[in-house]
Formats: structure tokens, C-alpha cells, sequence
């Protein structure tokens, strides 16, 4: 048990110098960090939220648009499926009423075939999606199953978390915590983010893009009057400027939507900050035919139901890429492009509650860790040396260091996010590496006593005590597999450093202080061992 070879000893200094190494970069600040070269590690632990400040921000998807949508998208269904036998059946006032698609029948003697017709609505084998009733007056109701509107639902958190994702990762921020929050609700924190209101421009917009033509044949001030055309609507302009139109009259048909974009970059056009955009194959065709039919005429680029710009096609653009204008700052214009790229939300999101939280408390509670931490190892050491003599106290006190720059270490090159939580797990992790040594010392003490020598005794000692450290510290770990397994946010850092922690209180305690008990006994051959 005592035997360590050259090879061995080399192998466990060099784990402890490659933990050195990749803790090194958590003394110096970022922008040092960055300023290395190369092949230099640059990896730093993560502070959290609790611990450099930010923005936390809960938000709410709004569920009667998602069910709305859904809704005015039943309506198209409903026609088709009235039409789709080649014998149409008549109906009257179909349209969207409360959280059900209404229509009247004609004939009343149509129920029969209405009711097969709409039968093909529920698609899904798995579960019933709407409820359909034909009254005695010939009145046809459709709507939503409760299963269907939950799934529904839950669809468009689940879509909206993966743009909310991608929007705060566009931005370049470090480490934000994204998850749900019971049935509507997307939780966001964002590390080192001291604007809020950045974050929820970012998130406060759906970015629903689409080009609509413009109406040339009826003015605002018509459609202001009412006078506006079935097929024609009346939007407002995206950042109104004076000298530049307030509304605009668009077509209601959408020429060709967002959702064939793929790119989008800030850029400069004439001294002024544009969008350049660019289609997918599918966008760029239809792009393409648009520009091509209706050249002279004005194309409105449409962001959320307001006109961004509305200029002339002087030329067919067939090249599947475009730019776009409306009196941009240099931060606007990549705020919409960061928007465009992340792809729309499918329903509006809404602040529920905001909170900033400042630098201050974070520094605090760093300066106050790290002064528990230095008179907690002060008062460990003075103890060790003091109960157990210098020689078995220095080797506990040499295992203690390491296992804190492990831990460091380690973290780093996972990238962790270190937040007061994950504090409280080192700290819990070093008290358990000093009951280690302390179970190790004592067996080694009993065996002393027994009566046997000091090879002996060393080496009894760290064999009897290592299973039941082991035992310890294995169900630590579950313990900790298990909360990171369910845990979110602060509970999986706490997680993240116990493990962490564990693993290398294992390897100090067991192998490293061994190692340097080995080295010691070997040199000295002492009589008696000092414990």
C-alpha cells in the first residue's frame, strides 16, 4: 500500500500541476486572460448572477394569441374541408367567436355531410383535437379540446425557449440561465447584463417579418375614413420620422414570409446603418417572381404588424438577398438583426417580473467567502498541527490546498458557473477532505497503539480507513448526481462543486497524502511514528 514508484509519484504531481495550471487564469482578470497566447489555458470559472450581478427577468408567453393563432389557422381549415369534396357546402358568417370557429348552415339538411367533412379535422390518432357540435338551427361550433389547447401550449413555451435562447446567445452573453416555469412562464437570467431594458427589447419584439405590396390605389386618409378596400389594411410605421409617412395602406396577402430567411447583418448603406438580408432557395424564388410582377411598385417590409420601409422596386432582384431601411442607429440595426436571425417568437412575451441585481452584493459575498474560507483553513491548520504534530498535520494542511486548486481547476476547465450555492459546496467539500484525513489519522493512531510498527501502521491504517471513506464520499456523490439530475439553476451548481468536490477529496486524501506519508517514512525510517 506504501509502495510508490517513480512513475506513480511523477503521474499524481502531474494531476496536481495540470490543476494549478487551469486554476492560474481565475487570478487574473478577463481581459488579461484574453491578452495570452495561444497555448496558454484561457478558461475561467463563470461567476453567477448572485455573484457579479445582472438581469433576471421572468416572462410570460401569451396563451390566448398562441390559442387565437391557432383559431384564425382553423378558420382556412374549416373552408377547405367545406369545399374539399368537389360539392361545396353552403355556409354563412364563418369566422373566429370567443375560443371557437363558428358558421351557419345554409341547408340545414347538410348536417350529415358537415359532419363527416369536419370529422377529417382530427388528425391525430392519439387524441381528439376539437369538439364539434351542429345545433338544430344549423349553427356549427368547433373548438379547441382542453389536451389540445395545453399541448398547444406547451409547443409554443418550448418554441419560444429555444428563441429566447438563441437571441441572448446572439448577443455574446456568458453563462444566462434559460429554463421554464411551470406552464407559461421562461425564466432568464443573464450574468453581468446591467441594462435590463436591452434584454427585454430583445425579447419584447416577436420579429415576425414578412413583405406585404403596398396599396397604390388607396391613401391613408381614405382608409383613416373607413374606406379601405377587403383585401387592404391600414399599418403603422415601424420608427416614424418627421418628413416620412406615419401609415401606410398594405395588402393583407403576404408576398413572402420571414421564416425563408436565413442571414441578416448590420451593414452600412450611404452613410446610414442598414439590414442585408438573405433568402433561403424556396424565399429567393418567390422573392424573385414578387420584384420581377411588380416592378415601379412599392414593396412594405412589415416587422410585427408595422411597416419598417416601403421603397419602389425599380428592378426584379433575383439574387435572393436584400437590404433594409428605416433610419437605423448602428445598435438598432443590429438589435434587428440579432432578431431576425434568432427567427420570430410564435406569441408575444410579457415581463411578469424584473429584477436587476446589483454588482455590490455579489463582491460582498465574494470578500466575505474569502475571508471565512482563509480564517476557516487557518483555524483547520492550527488544529491539524496542533492535534496531530507537524509532520501528519503539514501533510493534511499540503492535502488541503490541493484539493481547493483541484476544485478550482477543475471547474474551470468544465466551465462552470460558480455561484453562492456552488460556494457553499466547496467550502462543505474541504471540511469533508479534512474529516478524511482525520479518520485516517486516527485508524493509524489505533494501530499504534495495538501495538504494531510504524510500516505497518501506516499502512493498516489507510487501508481500513479507505473503505469507509470511500463508502462516504460515494454516497455524496449519488447525492449529487441526483440533484444535478433534477435540480435547476443554483441547486445544479451546488451539485456541480460537491461532485466536483468529492472526486478530489477522494484522490487527496487517499492517494496524494499517502504519497507524501510514503515519500516521508522512506527518507526518515522513523522509530516511532508522530501521530
Amino acid at each position: 500500500m506504501l509502495n510508490f514508484p517513480p512513475w506513480k509519484i511523477a503521474a499524481i504531481l502531474g494531476v496536481c500541476l495540470l490543476g494549478l495550471i487551469m486554476s492560474v487564469p481565475n487570478l487574473f482578470s478577463r481581459e488579461t486572460v484574453e491578452s495570452w497566447p495561444g497555448f496558454l489555458p484561457r478558461q475561467q470559472i463563470n461567476l453567477g448572477l448572485d455573484l457579479q450581478g445582472g438581469s433576471h427577468l421572468l416572462l410570460e408567453v401569451d396563451s390566448a394569441a398562441v390559442v387565437r393563432d391557432r383559431l384564425e389557422s382553423l378558420v382556412d381549415e374549416v373552408r377547405a374541408a367545406l369545399r374539399g369534396d368537389g360539392q361545396t357546402i353552403g355556409y354563412r358568417n364563418l369566422g373566429v367567436q370567443g375560443e371557437q370557429v363558428v358558421f351557419d348552415l345554409r341547408d340545414a339538411a347538410d348536417r350529415d355531410r358537415v359532419s363527416t367533412a369536419l370529422a377529417a379535422l382530427n388528425t391525430d390518432l392519439t387524441q381528439r383535437q376539437f369538439d364539434i357540435e351542429i345545433g338544430d338551427n344549423g349553427r356549427v361550433t368547433v373548438g379547441m379540446t382542453d389536451s389540445a389547447r395545453q399541448q398547444r401550449i406547451s409547443q409554443a413555451v418550448d418554441q419560444s425557449l429555444e428563441i429566447v435562447r438563441r437571441r441572448i446567445d446572439e448577443v455574446g452573453t456568458r453563462e444566462p440561465t434559460i429554463q421554464r416555469q411551470g406552464a407559461d412562464r421562461i425564466l432568464v437570467q443573464v450574468p453581468g447584463e446591467r441594462d435590463p431594458n436591452s434584454i427585454k427589447r430583445l425579447l419584447g419584439q416577436t420579429a415576425a417579418l414578412s413583405f406585404h405590396l403596398l396599396d397604390m390605389n388607396t391613401s391613408v386618409a381614405d382608409a383613416q375614413r373607413g374606406a379601405l378596400p377587403p383585401g387592404s389594411e391600414l399599418m403603422a410605421a415601424y420608427n416614424p420620422q418627421p418628413g416620412q409617412p406615419a401609415e401606410y395602406v398594405v395588402r393583407k396577402r403576404v408576398e413572402v414570409a420571414g421564416e425563408n430567411l436565413v442571414d441578416a447583418q448590420p451593414t452600412f448603406q450611404q452613410n446610414e446603418a442598414v439590414v442585408n438580408f438573405r433568402f433561403d432557395s424556396i424565399g429567393a424564388r418567390r422573392f424573385g417572381d414578387v420584384t420581377q410582377q411588380n416592378v415601379n411598385q412599392a414593396l412594405a417590409i412589415v416587422l410585427d404588424n408595422k411597416v419598417i420601409s416601403a421603397p419602389r422596386i425599380n428592378e426584379p432582384i433575383l439574387g435572393g438577398s436584400g437590404v433594409i431601411s428605416g433610419s437605423f442607429t448602428v445598435e438598432s440595426a443590429n438589435e434587428l438583426a440579432v432578431l431576425l436571425r434568432a427567427g420570430a417568437l410564435p406569441a408575444p412575451l410579457t415581463v411578469v417580473e424584473e429584477r436587476s441585481v446589483g454588482p455590490d452584493l455579489g463582491a460582498d459575498s465574494i470578500a466575505a467567502g474569502e475571508v471565512a474560507s482563509v480564517v476557516g483553513f487557518v483555524l483547520v491548520a492550527v488544529f491539524m498541527f496542533v492535534y496531530y504534530g507537524p509532520r501528519f498535520g503539514g501533510a493534511a494542511c499540503v492535502a488541503l490546498v490541493v484539493n481547493l486548486v483541484l476544485i478550482l481547476g477543475v471547474l474551470s476547465l468544465l466551465g462552470a458557473t460558480l455561484t453562492l450555492p456552488g460556494i457553499a459546496g466547496i467550502v462543505l467539500t474541504i471540511g469533508m477532505a479534512v474529516d478524511s484525513n482525520v479518520l485516517i489519522f486516527e485508524r493509524i493512531r489505533d494501530e499504534v497503539q495495538s501495538g504494531k510498527t510504524p510500516l505497518a501502521a501506516l499502512d493498516s491504517g489507510f487501508r481500513e480507513a479507505m473503505r469507509t471513506i470511500v463508502d462516504a464520499n460515494l454516497t455524496t456523490l449519488i447525492a449529487a448526481l441526483i440533484l444535478f439530475y433534477f435540480g435547476t439553476g443554483p441547486i445544479r451548481g451546488f451539485a456541480v462543486t460537491t461532485g466536483v468536490g468529492v472526486v478530489t477529496t477522494m484522490f487527496t486524501a487517499v492517494t496524494f497524502t499517502r504519497m507524501l506519508l510514503a515519500v516521508w517514512y522512506r527518507r526518515t525510517r522513523p522509530a516511532a511514528l508522530p501521530v
